[in-house]
């Protein structure tokens, strides 16, 4: 009676890890922060995906992109949850690369996106092409100024290799193609709107012939909005954005902003999810996949697919 009984249990639990195996997987997912709208889309397009792949997510980030120490943290966690898969929009290259290898030598496939790590043992990077976006950038602003004059960049931080690629292709082509343009400053704002606004204003007071300005990032970018109004410059100093908001389109509106380059944040989140997916289900993701970014002007703002990405369904109920 004993022997039937242990083996109905053993039974029992085979059944049970049996289904445990054959649900749903559990994918983590860890942006770098979870207060911008961009994680936010980038979350949406997460939860898509999910949907469309019968899968579970966890997600799970720090709540400021300077907090490295946070991320690794969560990094840790789900390598003892023993997630199948992990996705990451990494806050500095260089220190998550030993939690990112130790989640690889337990047998976790990671995909990065939207920001790089140091590591190549990766699943897929997908990205906008954030170097083109800098370049592409640098090309809209001097378009608005005749190509001369002085201009300043706000940053976001450093080791953010999204927004460095962004800001390196924007210094790049202003030297090479553009001679009669100077930039004369360059300040972080440190992923936060309220330093960015004060890293607008400093340059702002210290370059009162600035012509142009652009700011590398969602954070840079209302910062800098906020100093240009405060400073009634709106519609006199060039401004270029990256990223958008409610607050990016008003002031794209009044002219406060000359263009806007918009990523597709829905999209980053989507694809890093079928990667793994993929990956799980035994095929060959591609390696890299890069996004371009969109120059958005006043003009385009009429356009249904300018609307529905700027305004997308899951916007609308949040």
């Amino acid at each position: 009676m004993y022997t039937r009984r242990r083996l109905l249990a053993v039974g029992a639990l085979g059944a049970v890890a049996s289904c445990r195996r054959s649900g749903p997987k559990t994918i983590g997912v860890i942006p770098k922060a979870t207060s911008h709208l961009f994680f936010l889309s980038v979350h949406a397009g997460v939860e898509q995906a999910a949907r469309d792949f019968h899968l579970d997510i966890l997600w799970n980030g720090p709540q400021n992109e300077t907090d490295y120490a946070r991320q690794i943290e969560i990094v840790d966690s789900m390598i003892t949850r023993q997630v199948a898969a992990l996705a990451i929009s990494a806050t500095d290259e260089r220190a998550l690369v030993a939690p990112l290898e130790r989640a690889i030598r337990a047998g976790i496939p990671v995909t990065v996106f939207d920001s790089a790590v140091d590591i190549d043992n990766y699943v897929s990077f997908i990205a906008t092409d954030n170097h083109a976006a800098g370049c592409t950038a640098a090309r809209t602003l001097a378009s608005f100024l005749g190509s001369r004059g002085p201009v300043a960049m706000v940053m976001q931080k450093p080791g953010g290799t999204s927004t460095v690629l962004r800001e390196r292709g924007f210094d790049e082509t202003m030297a090479k193609e553009f001679p009669h343009i100077q930039v004369v400053a360059r300040q972080f704002g440190m992923a936060d709107p309220a330093r960015s606004r004060a890293a607008a204003e400093d340059i702002l007071t210290a370059h009162p012939d600035l012509a142009g300005l652009f700011a590398s990032s969602e954070a840079a970018s209302l910062g800098s909005i906020q100093a240009v109004r405060n400073r009634g410059l709106a519609g006199k100093l060039k401004l270029v954005t990256f990223d958008f908001s409610k607050t990016h389109v008003e002031a794209l509106q009044d002219g406060t902003i000359n263009a806007m380059l918009v990523q597709n944040p829905f999209q980053l989140g989507y694809e890093a999810v079928k990667s793994l997916h993929d990956k799980l289900k035994g095929r060959t993701p591609l390696k890299r996949l890069e996004l371009p970014a969109r120059v958005i002007l006043k003009s385009d703002l009429t356009k249904p697919e300018v609307r529905a990405l700027l305004s997308p369904d899951w916007l609308k109920n949040q």
